[in-house]
């Protein structure tokens, strides 16, 4: 989804990073970047919506900014890749426990090998 051409032309790139903005910046490598891709597009699919009546609880955790992600590399080229609900996030409604999941991602493959609740 890309915003409407008037609202995209008020952005300005900088060209340039000050000091300031570059303590903000944060690099994730390509391999990285698409072994959380695979996971997420599994943890939370796009297509997906909370069901009818659903709790502002309920909604949040459908949404995937509504969690952190924490990658470490493994054994052969796995890639793991954990969802924690962030900081904050969908606690309208009281604590939620067990809201994410860890992913074993094969970066040769690209494929989930496995996935621990």
């Amino acid at each position: 989804m890309r915003a409407p051409p008037e609202e995209a032309a008020k952005v300005t790139f900088p060209f340039a990073l000050s000091e300031e903005e570059k303590q903000g910046l944060i690099r994730v490598p390509g391999p990285v970047a698409a072994a959380i891709e695979l996971a997420m597009d599994d943890f939370r699919p796009r297509d997906v919506k909370p069901h009818r009546g659903a709790t502002i609880d309920e909604v949040c955790m459908y949404q995937r900014e509504s969690f952190d992600v924490t990658t470490i590399p493994g054994p052969e080229g796995i890639l793991f890749v954990r969802f924690t609900l962030s900081p904050g996030a969908c606690e309208q409604e009281g604590a939620i426990n067990d809201a994410g999941a860890t992913y074993a991602v094969d970066t040769q493959g690209w494929r989930i090998l496995a996935v621990q609740q």
